[in-house]
Order: C-alpha cells, then structure tokens, then sequence
C-alpha cells in the first residue's frame, strides 16, 4: 500500500480552515457586544431616546452567545480532527517534528475564546 501524506495535509487545512471560521464568529460576536456599548454612549448624548438602553442588553447577551458558538465551532473542529487522523492507515500520517501543534493552536484559540465570553459577561 502506497502511504499519501496529502490525506493528512488535507485534513489540517480543513482544521485551519474550521479554526479560522470560529474565530470569525468569536471576532463577530465580539463586535456585536462592543456595539451595545456604542448605543449607550449615543443614548447618554441624546436623553431623550431611553428605548437605547434595551438594546444594550440584548447585543451583550448575543454578542457572548456568538463568542460561544465560535468556540464550539473550534472545539468541534478539533474532535472531528482527531476522529478522523485515527481512522487513517499509519502509512498515511507523516511523521512530523510537532505533531501535536494544531491541537495546541485550537485549544489555544477556545481558551482565548471562552476568556472573552467571561470578560464580556463582566463587563
């Protein structure tokens, strides 16, 4: 059997490409939250429109929802991954000086993730 190491080089661009994608949806989120803050301060230049206010709310609690997503989209990635590496034929998976550098990278990035929830939580 000839051993193919494309097969593995795909799947960690399509673990890149997954990682990437959940930090869209966490920078998204992000954005979201921070964009109920911006509401408030227009609220507090003009007092008149106090239905701003409730907004507020609403975009923190969906921004953290987003952040949250993304880090489920990551970790998912991150276990699909690791399903399917087993399932390939010894031959086919290279050997590789830091084989365990794409999982350092997609824990790395949840991690990160879920500080930012607890930090837009807080704030």
């Amino acid at each position: 059997m000839n051993s193919d190491p494309r097969v593995f080089f795909a799947a960690e661009r399509t673990l890149l490409a997954w990682v990437r994608s959940g930090i869209t949806v966490m920078a998204l989120g992000f954005v979201v939250a921070k964009f109920g803050l911006f509401m408030t301060l227009l609220a507090n230049a003009d007092t008149t429109d106090s239905h701003i206010h409730q907004g507020n709310d609403f975009s923190n609690m969906f921004g953290i929802a987003l952040v949250m997503i993304g880090v489920a989209i990551t970790l998912g990635a991150q276990y699909n991954h690791q399903l399917y590496v087993k399932t390939l034929p010894p031959a086919d998976v290279p050997e590789l000086a830091i084989t365990w550098l794409g999982s350092l990278l997609t824990l790395s990035v949840a991690l990160v993730g879920g500080l930012l929830a607890v930090y837009l939580a807080l704030s």
